[in-house]
């Protein structure tokens, strides 16, 4: 194995992360954004209001998006183990 290889495959792993974690990451900013905007406009500034509707947006994205992220990883890992005789020597 080359050190282009190894970077190669770190590089891969970690643009799957970002790809798996986007949904949620982006559904708890534009909740995030519309409670500050809703914070802002009545000037309610408890801190703690943002939290739950931020927990539950997260939760919704991975019941929805779930098994898409589940079916990337799995093709990432069948491609890793597919190809397990290459990282070999």
């Amino acid at each position: 194995m080359s050190t282009e290889f190894i970077i190669g495959l770190a590089g891969q792993a970690v643009y799957l992360a970002l790809e798996a974690s986007a949904p949620m990451l982006i559904l708890g900013l534009v909740v995030g954004l519309i409670i500050s905007i809703f914070q802002a406009t009545t000037q309610i500034q408890e801190q703690t209001l943002a939290f739950v509707p931020k927990i539950v947006a997260v939760m919704l994205a991975l019941l929805i998006f779930g098994p898409w992220i589940i079916t990337k990883m799995m093709d990432f890992t069948s491609q890793i183990l597919g190809n397990l005789y290459m990282y070999i020597g």
